[in-house]
């Protein structure tokens, strides 16, 4: 678990608390989001019932821009784009429909892209941002965080931003304050919520 700087399971019951590290740790394992949490607290309380989870995140990699991975060639009135790798093809393509329509957009094979007659130039294009690798890890943590909360633990709260998580969830009605609890867990990590 070298790869989270700090990593402490808080539960009434020592062994619950051993238990939950480790499916903690599998669980992250699995989804590959070891990499991405810098700090880690969970708080276990079967008798409330309550789960807490709140984190620091490492820095996550910058967007993803047509420049990263394609090269514009502006020539007359089109635009050559010449695709070196295809992971970000797709998402590319249903930019382009909507921003310059269909009708400008030309496909004719896999590793190249024509532009026709689109108001824009080779510059603009290869600034366009085509992914942001921290829409999918929120999601992903989020999904994480379902599975190793205990079972029936279906009413959930969950904040994130790029620094910072919370990540709430029990078998009853959340209190509608749980500000002061989530504090309490940044705190034993050195953090601000």
């Amino acid at each position: 678990m070298l790869a989270i700087e700090y990593f402490e399971v808080e539960c009434p019951e020592p062994l619950g608390a051993a238990y939950y590290k480790q499916i903690t740790n599998d669980v992250l394992l699995d989804h590959n989001l070891l990499r991405v949490i810098s700090k880690l607290h969970i708080f276990i309380d079967p008798k409330v019932p309550i789960f807490v989870a709140v984190g620091t995140l490492k820095k996550i990699t910058s967007v993803v821009r047509v420049r990263d991975f394609a090269s514009a060639n502006p020539v007359s009135e089109k635009i050559t784009l010449v695709i070196s790798d295809e992971r970000y093809l797709a998402p590319m393509l249903k930019i382009f429909w909507q921003k310059f329509g269909k009708d400008k957009v030309e496909q004719p094979d896999r590793f190249t892209v024509v532009l026709y007659n689109v108001e824009a130039d080779a510059r603009e294009i290869e600034d366009l941002v085509v992914a942001d690798p921290s829409e999918s890890l929120f999601k992903d943590l989020i999904y994480a965080f379902r599975l190793i909360a205990p079972e029936g633990f279906r009413v959930r709260s969950e904040k994130f931003s790029k620094e910072k998580f919370s990540f709430v969830a029990s078998e009853d009605t959340l209190a509608e304050d749980l500000t002061t609890l989530i504090s309490e867990k940044f705190a034993l990590m050195g953090e601000n919520p």
